[in-house]
Protein backbone atom coordinates (compact mmCIF):
# COMPACT_ATOMS: atom_id res chain seq x y z
CA UNK A 1 0.00 0.00 0.00
CA UNK A 2 1.31 3.45 -0.84
CA UNK A 3 2.23 5.58 2.17
CA UNK A 4 1.75 8.81 0.19
CA UNK A 5 -1.43 10.78 0.70
CA UNK A 6 -2.62 12.60 -2.39
CA UNK A 7 -4.98 15.52 -2.43
CA UNK A 8 -6.91 14.02 -5.37
CA UNK A 9 -7.03 10.79 -7.35
CA UNK A 10 -8.88 10.73 -10.69
CA UNK A 11 -9.99 7.74 -12.72
CA UNK A 12 -12.38 7.53 -15.67
CA UNK A 13 -13.80 5.26 -18.34
CA UNK A 14 -14.16 2.09 -16.31
CA UNK A 15 -17.21 1.09 -18.37
CA UNK A 16 -18.86 -1.21 -15.84
CA UNK A 17 -21.06 -3.67 -17.71
CA UNK A 18 -18.50 -4.07 -20.46
CA UNK A 19 -16.54 -7.30 -20.73
CA UNK A 20 -13.33 -5.33 -21.15
CA UNK A 21 -13.81 -3.36 -17.92
CA UNK A 22 -10.96 -3.85 -15.46
CA UNK A 23 -13.14 -3.27 -12.40
CA UNK A 24 -11.26 -5.68 -10.16
CA UNK A 25 -7.96 -3.95 -10.85
CA UNK A 26 -9.57 -0.54 -10.30
CA UNK A 27 -10.85 -1.62 -6.90
CA UNK A 28 -7.42 -2.96 -6.00
CA UNK A 29 -5.76 0.26 -7.10
CA UNK A 30 -8.04 2.32 -4.85
CA UNK A 31 -7.21 0.07 -1.91
CA UNK A 32 -3.50 0.48 -2.56
CA UNK A 33 -3.55 4.29 -2.52
CA UNK A 34 -4.41 7.04 -0.08
CA UNK A 35 -6.20 10.23 -1.06
CA UNK A 36 -8.39 13.00 0.31
CA UNK A 37 -10.59 13.35 -2.78
CA UNK A 38 -11.66 10.81 -5.40
CA UNK A 39 -13.05 12.00 -8.74
CA UNK A 40 -14.80 9.44 -10.93
CA UNK A 41 -14.43 11.31 -14.20
CA UNK A 42 -17.24 9.83 -16.26
CA UNK A 43 -18.17 6.69 -18.20
CA UNK A 44 -17.96 4.60 -15.08
CA UNK A 45 -20.79 2.64 -16.69
CA UNK A 46 -20.93 1.37 -20.25
CA UNK A 47 -24.71 1.72 -20.58
CA UNK A 48 -27.91 1.70 -18.53
CA UNK A 49 -28.28 -2.09 -18.47
CA UNK A 50 -27.47 -3.14 -14.90
CA UNK A 51 -27.97 -6.77 -15.95
CA UNK A 52 -24.52 -6.67 -17.55
CA UNK A 53 -22.79 -5.94 -14.24
CA UNK A 54 -20.64 -8.79 -12.95
CA UNK A 55 -19.60 -9.49 -9.37
CA UNK A 56 -16.33 -7.47 -9.68
CA UNK A 57 -18.40 -4.56 -11.06
CA UNK A 58 -20.75 -4.64 -8.06
CA UNK A 59 -17.78 -4.90 -5.71
CA UNK A 60 -16.28 -1.75 -7.21
CA UNK A 61 -19.55 0.10 -6.58
CA UNK A 62 -19.68 -1.31 -3.06
CA UNK A 63 -16.21 -0.03 -2.38
CA UNK A 64 -17.09 3.44 -3.67
CA UNK A 65 -20.00 3.45 -1.25
CA UNK A 66 -17.61 2.59 1.59
CA UNK A 67 -15.27 5.41 0.59
CA UNK A 68 -18.16 7.88 0.51
CA UNK A 69 -19.00 7.23 4.18
CA UNK A 70 -18.62 10.67 5.88
CA UNK A 71 -16.63 9.04 8.69
CA UNK A 72 -13.75 8.45 6.29
CA UNK A 73 -13.33 12.13 5.49
CA UNK A 74 -12.88 11.44 1.77
CA UNK A 75 -14.70 13.58 -0.76
CA UNK A 76 -16.06 11.36 -3.53
CA UNK A 77 -17.17 13.15 -6.71
CA UNK A 78 -18.86 11.64 -9.75
CA UNK A 79 -18.65 13.63 -13.00
CA UNK A 80 -21.19 12.45 -15.57
CA UNK A 81 -19.93 10.98 -18.85
CA UNK A 82 -21.87 10.36 -22.04
CA UNK A 83 -22.29 6.66 -21.16
CA UNK A 84 -23.55 7.60 -17.68
CA UNK A 85 -26.49 9.67 -18.92
CA UNK A 86 -29.71 8.81 -17.12
CA UNK A 87 -27.93 7.33 -14.11
CA UNK A 88 -27.40 10.43 -11.99
CA UNK A 89 -30.31 9.91 -9.61
CA UNK A 90 -29.66 6.17 -9.40
CA UNK A 91 -25.98 6.69 -8.68
CA UNK A 92 -26.61 9.24 -5.95
CA UNK A 93 -28.74 6.64 -4.18
CA UNK A 94 -26.62 3.64 -5.09
CA UNK A 95 -23.22 4.77 -3.85
CA UNK A 96 -24.04 7.88 -1.85
CA UNK A 97 -22.21 10.45 -3.98
CA UNK A 98 -23.26 13.58 -5.83
CA UNK A 99 -23.12 13.62 -9.62
CA UNK A 100 -21.93 16.72 -11.49
CA UNK A 101 -21.73 17.77 -15.12
CA UNK A 102 -18.40 19.37 -14.26
CA UNK A 103 -16.61 19.92 -11.00
CA UNK A 104 -14.32 22.73 -9.80
CA UNK A 105 -12.00 22.90 -6.82
CA UNK A 106 -8.95 24.83 -5.65
CA UNK A 107 -5.69 23.28 -4.50
CA UNK A 108 -2.62 25.26 -3.48
CA UNK A 109 -3.94 28.41 -5.13
CA UNK A 110 -4.69 26.78 -8.51
CA UNK A 111 -8.17 26.41 -9.96
CA UNK A 112 -8.91 22.89 -11.17
CA UNK A 113 -11.74 21.82 -13.49
CA UNK A 114 -12.90 18.25 -14.13
CA UNK A 115 -15.23 17.52 -17.06
CA UNK A 116 -15.61 14.18 -18.85
CA UNK A 117 -14.75 15.54 -22.30
CA UNK A 118 -17.54 14.23 -24.55
CA UNK A 119 -18.80 17.82 -24.63
CA UNK A 120 -15.90 18.56 -27.00
CA UNK A 121 -16.58 15.53 -29.20
CA UNK A 122 -19.01 16.81 -31.84
CA UNK A 123 -19.69 13.35 -33.23
CA UNK A 124 -20.88 12.07 -29.84
CA UNK A 125 -22.92 15.22 -29.16
CA UNK A 126 -24.58 15.40 -32.60
CA UNK A 127 -25.16 11.66 -33.09
CA UNK A 128 -26.58 10.38 -29.85
CA UNK A 129 -28.59 7.55 -31.43
CA UNK A 130 -25.71 6.43 -33.62
CA UNK A 131 -23.32 6.56 -30.67
CA UNK A 132 -25.73 4.49 -28.60
CA UNK A 133 -26.04 1.93 -31.37
CA UNK A 134 -22.26 1.78 -31.64
CA UNK A 135 -22.04 1.04 -27.91
CA UNK A 136 -24.50 -1.84 -28.21
CA UNK A 137 -22.64 -3.31 -31.18
CA UNK A 138 -19.33 -3.02 -29.35
CA UNK A 139 -20.76 -4.75 -26.27
CA UNK A 140 -22.00 -7.63 -28.43
CA UNK A 141 -18.65 -7.94 -30.20
CA UNK A 142 -16.98 -8.28 -26.82
CA UNK A 143 -19.05 -11.40 -26.14
CA UNK A 144 -17.79 -12.96 -29.40
CA UNK A 145 -14.18 -11.87 -28.93
CA UNK A 146 -11.42 -14.24 -27.84
CA UNK A 147 -10.14 -14.49 -24.30
CA UNK A 148 -8.31 -11.30 -23.42
CA UNK A 149 -10.63 -9.25 -25.71
CA UNK A 150 -7.69 -8.01 -27.78
CA UNK A 151 -9.84 -7.32 -30.85
CA UNK A 152 -12.41 -5.32 -28.88
CA UNK A 153 -9.66 -3.19 -27.36
CA UNK A 154 -8.10 -2.68 -30.80
CA UNK A 155 -11.44 -1.42 -32.14
CA UNK A 156 -11.72 0.96 -29.21
CA UNK A 157 -8.30 2.49 -29.95
CA UNK A 158 -8.99 2.59 -33.70
CA UNK A 159 -12.25 4.48 -33.17
CA UNK A 160 -10.51 7.14 -31.06
CA UNK A 161 -7.78 7.63 -33.68
CA UNK A 162 -10.28 7.78 -36.57
CA UNK A 163 -12.30 10.50 -34.82
CA UNK A 164 -9.12 12.34 -33.76
CA UNK A 165 -10.57 12.41 -30.25
CA UNK A 166 -7.42 13.20 -28.24
CA UNK A 167 -6.68 16.41 -30.17
CA UNK A 168 -10.33 17.53 -30.30
CA UNK A 169 -11.01 16.96 -26.62
CA UNK A 170 -7.74 18.59 -25.53
CA UNK A 171 -8.38 21.67 -27.66
CA UNK A 172 -11.98 22.05 -26.49
CA UNK A 173 -11.10 21.45 -22.85
CA UNK A 174 -8.32 24.07 -22.84
CA UNK A 175 -10.64 26.64 -24.40
CA UNK A 176 -13.34 25.81 -21.86
CA UNK A 177 -10.83 26.06 -19.00
CA UNK A 178 -9.75 29.49 -20.21
CA UNK A 179 -13.37 30.67 -20.17
CA UNK A 180 -13.76 29.30 -16.63
CA UNK A 181 -10.42 30.83 -15.57
CA UNK A 182 -9.05 27.44 -14.54
CA UNK A 183 -5.34 26.66 -14.37
CA UNK A 184 -5.72 22.92 -14.91
CA UNK A 185 -8.40 20.90 -16.68
CA UNK A 186 -8.96 17.15 -16.44
CA UNK A 187 -10.85 14.93 -18.90
CA UNK A 188 -11.46 11.31 -19.82
CA UNK A 189 -13.46 10.10 -22.83
CA UNK A 190 -10.57 9.57 -25.26
CA UNK A 191 -9.21 6.51 -23.42
CA UNK A 192 -5.71 7.92 -23.97
CA UNK A 193 -3.68 9.13 -21.00
CA UNK A 194 -1.79 12.32 -21.78
CA UNK A 195 -0.86 15.82 -20.69
CA UNK A 196 -0.55 19.02 -22.73
CA UNK A 197 -0.08 22.68 -21.95
CA UNK A 198 -1.17 25.69 -23.94
CA UNK A 199 -1.45 29.38 -23.09
CA UNK A 200 -0.62 28.67 -19.47
CA UNK A 201 -3.38 26.05 -19.07
CA UNK A 202 -2.44 22.45 -18.30
CA UNK A 203 -4.62 19.69 -19.76
CA UNK A 204 -4.59 16.12 -18.42
CA UNK A 205 -6.44 13.03 -19.58
CA UNK A 206 -6.89 10.14 -17.17
CA UNK A 207 -7.00 7.42 -19.84
CA UNK A 208 -9.19 4.37 -19.24
CA UNK A 209 -9.69 1.08 -17.43
CA UNK A 210 -10.63 -0.93 -20.51
CA UNK A 211 -7.18 -1.32 -22.05
CA UNK A 212 -3.77 -2.33 -20.76
CA UNK A 213 -2.21 -0.84 -18.82
CA UNK A 214 -5.05 1.07 -17.16
CA UNK A 215 -4.18 4.57 -16.00
CA UNK A 216 -5.15 7.17 -13.41
CA UNK A 217 -4.13 10.66 -12.28
CA UNK A 218 -3.00 11.96 -8.91
CA UNK A 219 -2.56 15.51 -7.64
CA UNK A 220 -0.40 16.57 -4.73
CA UNK A 221 2.13 19.24 -3.81
CA UNK A 222 4.55 17.71 -6.30
CA UNK A 223 2.15 18.33 -9.20
CA UNK A 224 -0.06 16.16 -11.40
CA UNK A 225 1.09 12.67 -12.31
CA UNK A 226 -0.30 10.07 -14.68
CA UNK A 227 0.16 6.50 -13.46
CA UNK A 228 0.00 3.16 -15.18
CA UNK A 229 -1.45 0.45 -12.94
CA UNK A 230 0.32 -2.89 -12.90
CA UNK A 231 -0.29 -5.85 -10.63
CA UNK A 232 2.16 -5.41 -7.79
CA UNK A 233 3.45 -6.92 -4.63
CA UNK A 234 2.08 -5.41 -1.44
CA UNK A 235 4.04 -2.36 -0.35
CA UNK A 236 5.24 -1.31 -3.78
CA UNK A 237 4.37 2.08 -5.23
CA UNK A 238 2.21 2.29 -8.36
CA UNK A 239 4.36 3.04 -11.40
CA UNK A 240 4.01 6.61 -12.75
CA UNK A 241 4.00 7.30 -16.47
CA UNK A 242 5.86 10.55 -16.43
CA UNK A 243 6.83 11.22 -13.00
CA UNK A 244 3.78 9.78 -8.47
CA UNK A 245 -0.93 8.93 -5.50
CA UNK A 246 -4.28 8.65 -3.25
CA UNK A 247 -6.15 7.25 -0.19
CA UNK A 248 -6.55 3.79 0.70
CA UNK A 249 -9.63 2.21 1.85
CA UNK A 250 -9.80 -0.08 4.80
CA UNK A 251 -9.29 -3.82 4.87
CA UNK A 252 -12.92 -4.74 5.39
CA UNK A 253 -14.86 -6.64 2.77
CA UNK A 254 -17.06 -5.33 -0.02
CA UNK A 255 -20.79 -4.90 -0.16
CA UNK A 256 -22.11 -7.76 -2.22
CA UNK A 257 -24.16 -7.22 -5.35
CA UNK A 258 -27.30 -8.57 -3.68
CA UNK A 259 -27.50 -5.37 -1.67
CA UNK A 260 -28.08 -3.39 -4.87
CA UNK A 261 -30.39 -5.69 -6.82
CA UNK A 262 -33.45 -3.78 -5.67
CA UNK A 263 -32.13 -0.50 -7.05
CA UNK A 264 -33.85 0.34 -10.35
Amino acid sequence: MSSAVYDTLILSDLHLGSEISRAEQATRMLRENRFRRLILLGDIFSDLNFGRLTKPHWKFLGYIRKLSNPKRGIEVVWVEGNHDRGLSNVMSHLVGVRVYEEYEWTFEGRRHLAIHGHQFDRFAVNNLLLSGLGTLVHLQLQKLDFQGKAFSRFLDRLNARWLRLPAKVASGAILHARMRQADRVFCGHTHKAECRERDGIAYYNSGSWTDFPPTYLTIDSGGVRNHEYHEQAEGREPAPIDSTGAEAADESGFLEEAEYESVG
